[in-house]
């Protein structure tokens, strides 16, 4: 039996059933799923590009992923990343394919997580999921802000990416 086949075939019934019971809101209602993972390997940092970085070296040498990358920008409050060959895309594709569009990605929300509970980010959200199954690559932009007063800084994410 293919184990991460199972799993992500559970997750994504899990991840629809939600969709629908929650009228199409229910991305708010998943920023936790898969922290547990990133939480139990002590990541440690002093910056932005420290945490990230040492979440990304976790996921890749965990074999969540096999490619990472990011960027930071849309004046500081935008984070890019770029994922290869993530283990949750079969999970993406079939949500996709059972005709909801992606909402929860297990990875983005570990580095969401760490930004909170080592910087002491006030607020992050996953604002756009992009898969691509022909290539294996997710793109994922994410609201980040540090303080109270960069929530409401509004720049255009559409001319940024990674």
């Amino acid at each position: 039996m293919d184990r991460v086949k199972y799993f992500n075939d559970m997750l994504a019934r899990l991840e629809e059933l939600l969709f629908h019971e929650l009228s199409g809101c229910a991305a708010w209602k998943v920023e936790l799923v898969g922290i547990d993972f990133i939480q139990s390997k002590k990541i440690q940092g002093k910056t932005e590009d420290e945490v990230i970085k040492n979440c990304i070296q976790e996921i890749i040498s965990n074999g969540l992923v096999k490619e990472m990358a990011y960027s930071i920008g849309g004046k500081g409050v935008l984070l890019n990343l770029k994922m290869k060959d993530c283990i949750h895309l079969p999970k993406e594709t079939k949500v996709k394919g059972d005709g909801i569009k992606p909402y929860l990605c297990p990875i983005t929300n570990m580095i969401l997580d760490q930004l909170i509970e080592k910087l002491n980010y006030e607020e992050t959200y996953l604002a756009k999921l992009d898969i691509d199954d022909s290539t294996g690559i997710c793109r994922v932009k994410c609201g980040i802000y540090k303080t109270p007063e960069m929530i409401g800084v509004v720049s255009d994410w559409t001319k940024e990416n990674l």
